[in-house]
């Protein structure tokens, strides 16, 4: 039998990290449930598209100017972009990756956010203010399902980096982030309160 070789290409990562700053946290979590509360246009938004809870992802712009806290996220989050554009070995061409948009999540029992990409951007991510128990994880899709068009499934034992979904589960104070282009999704939340979260966008500018 000839000799046999198998390289691993095109691997797709997950950035995660705890921004260890629980001031921050509990500023974000009063922040997040007073927004949630006072954006009438983001409420319609979320009712009209059937999304359970409140999302200001259509209805505020500005929540970076608009809170000292969300400041102090974006300050903080810019570095983890930073890192993670490096680790990616992405040529920026002297320019840098921006932040495009941050919109706040409020997620209530029984919601779901169905499976999306973030066509116009680099990075996108999730930071996670309060995820009490049972709360849904994020549902990450290898990029290549819709090109399986005669693959049989993975096996159930396969390792994480050849499954076709993986499931993560954050941590209250923890930052995801991954390349725009893999779909995402957040399953049933099981919990019995909400999940709050503020996701955002990088675009290269």
């Amino acid at each position: 039998m000839s000799t046999s070789q198998i390289s691993t290409l095109f691997v797709t990562k997950l950035y995660r990290a705890s921004l260890d700053d629980a001031a921050l946290n509990t500023s974000l979590a009063a922040s997040c449930k007073a927004i949630a509360a006072a954006d009438e246009a983001g409420k319609s938004w979320s009712a009209e598209h059937g999304y359970k809870g409140y999302t200001s992802y259509a209805s505020l712009n500005d929540l970076p100017k608009r809170d000292p806290a969300f400041a102090d996220l974006k300050k903080a989050l810019d570095a983890h972009a930073r890192e993670f554009a490096k680790a990616l070995h992405l040529d920026l061409g002297g320019r840098r990756l921006a932040l495009d948009s941050m919109w706040v999540n409020v997620l209530a029992p029984g919601g779901v956010h169905t499976g999306h990409i973030h066509p116009h951007a680099v990075l996108s991510g999730t930071y996670y203010v309060d995820v009490p128990p049972g709360s849904s994880a994020l549902k990450l899709e290898d990029p290549r399902l819709p090109l399986m068009m005669a693959a049989p499934p993975r096996a159930e034992d396969a390792p994480e980096a050849e499954r076709t979904f993986v499931y993560v589960t954050p941590r209250a104070g923890e930052v995801l982030m991954w390349e725009s282009f893999v779909r995402h999704e957040v399953p049933l939340n099981e919990a019995k309160k909400a999940r709050i979260s503020v996701s955002f966008n990088y675009r290269w500018g």
